[in-house]
């Protein structure tokens, strides 16, 4: 089983980054896939990237790509995602979530684990 905490939300204007962070407590965090997800007021939690347990592969909703980058570091048991040049439709509350093994889907069910959320509000 594996816990994670998302942090390092903010209010931002339009064109500002941020980057937020996703660590996990638990062993063997290299075995688990990581998304980002978010939901916005009244919509359905929505994909926005996901990684490979090492690293090597990521994928990004098309709504995000070339903009944020998902990134891991397992030696410290921790997800981030880099977001430039937002705009205020990118405001969510971020979720990560883990999936063991599996890599690649977009899907929220299924991912077994997810963090509290952290907000990302942009200002026009």
């Amino acid at each position: 089983q594996v816990q994670l905490v998302e942090s390092g939300g903010g209010l931002v204007q339009a064109g500002d980054s941020l980057r937020l962070s996703c660590a996990a407590s638990g062993h063997t965090f290299s075995s688990y896939a990581v998304g980002w997800f978010r939901q916005a007021p009244g919509k359905e939690r929505e994909f926005v990237a996901t990684i490979s347990g090492s690293g090597a592969s990521t994928f990004y909703a098309a709504s995000v790509e070339g903009r944020f980058t998902i990134s891991r570091d397992n030696a410290k048991a921790t997800v981030y995602l880099q977001m430039n040049s937002l705009k205020p439709e990118d405001t969510a509350v971020y979720y990560c979530a883990a999936r063991l093994h599996i890599w690649g889907s977009s899907s929220t069910r299924d991912y077994d684990y997810w963090g509290q959320g952290t907000q990302v509000t942009v200002s026009s």
